[in-house]
């Protein structure tokens, strides 16, 4: 089963625009400035994708949902043959934590419930030597926010994701595929707003995948590595810094049908913020390196599974842990040759 919400890593914060835009700073959360402040979002795309929020893009947010695909990443569906995958995601964040791993917002709470439906499809195509392969995700977010002076929720749409191509291949016991995902932005979405529930930008991300199975498919090695090329808030004027993402799995299985082991993901920002064209003030550089245990049980040619993900060594973004539930469900028969 291959898909990624996401995000879903699945909400984020919208940038503060206080004087200077010292956001990695603890700041007066009162009044006014928090209608022009905080904004956490949430993508998850992947069906409760998880992101993150805090200070790091903007509002720490991201179109993807890290954490989402880790379950046979590299794998994609026989030719002629289509994947529906269900992601729901639930995410709980006590904290928000600045540049140096600090808190940055005493009383900060962050609750995100996502649910996002994955359609995979394998056009049965040949392209440079492999199938060609298209995918489409939209993550529904739920969020709740509490803060000193704030405490709110909101239910919406957040960032489409657009497989434009991906090119699948196998050999013995590999699989592995390439290509280029599309994030679009929210269809809803209000600058003033506190909380929203996704981003208002567009983003290009190449993106691969591999999936090892040695031993007879007995064990299992996957990675999924992807750039996210984020590109300019057109109501805010805010360009989010480019992130670097890896989601990685080992897995063995103890049955026929039960498969365990463990998941999660490291997540960098690589380049500095902008606000209107300029860096914003210490860069505002994201990281989170999470981990977890992971199930996966076969139901005939269906898959269900269930995994844990904990935050650590955590900067500029919040930190929690996220407890999802997938399924994978084969549509269709491949193609004869």
């Amino acid at each position: 089963m291959s898909y990624r919400i996401h995000n879903i890593n699945v909400h984020s914060v919208a940038p503060i625009r206080g004087q200077g835009r010292k956001r990695n700073r603890t700041m007066a959360w009162s009044g006014k400035r928090w209608r022009y402040g905080l904004c956490l979002v949430a993508i998850l795309v992947l069906a409760g994708w998880k992101a993150s929020v805090a200070t790091g893009t903007e509002g720490s947010g991201s179109v993807y949902p890290i954490g989402v695909e880790t379950v046979l990443p590299g794998m994609t569906p026989p030719p002629g043959v289509t994947m529906f995958a269900e992601f729901n995601m639930t995410y709980r964040a006590n904290s928000l934590l600045d540049f140096a791993g600090h808190s940055a917002v005493p009383g900060f709470k962050l609750a995100v419930n996502a649910f996002a439906p994955k359609v995979v499809h394998n056009w049965g195509l040949h392209l440079l030597g492999g199938n060609l392969v298209s995918a489409v995700a939209t993550p529904v977010v739920n969020e709740h926010l509490e803060l000193p002076s704030f405490k709110g929720t909101r239910t919406g749409f957040s960032n489409p994701e657009l497989g434009v191509a991906y090119v699948a291949y196998n050999h013995r016991d590999w699989h592995w595929w390439y290509g280029l995902d599309v994030y679009t932005p929210a269809p809803a979405y209000h600058r003033t707003d506190i909380i929203n529930n996704g981003q208002h930008y567009f983003a290009t991300v190449p993106v691969g995948a591999f999936t090892f199975l040695p031993d007879r498919g007995r064990a299992e090695l996957s990675s999924r590595f992807q750039y996210i090329v984020n590109y300019t808030d057109s109501a805010t004027h805010y360009r989010s810094g480019n992130e670097f993402t890896w989601e990685y799995t080992g897995m063995l299985n103890v049955t026929k049908k039960l498969a365990v082991g463990a998941n999660g993901y490291l997540y960098k920002q690589t380049t500095n913020d902008l606000q209107n064209s300029a860096a914003v003030t210490g860069g505002q550089m994201g990281r989170d390196f999470a981990i977890g245990p992971q199930l996966r049980y076969h139901l005939g040619q269906m898959a269900l599974i269930a995994k844990y993900q904990r935050d650590t060594m955590v900067l500029n973004r919040p930190c929690g842990s996220a407890f999802w539930i997938e399924l994978g469900v084969p549509l269709g028969h491949p193609k004869e040759k």
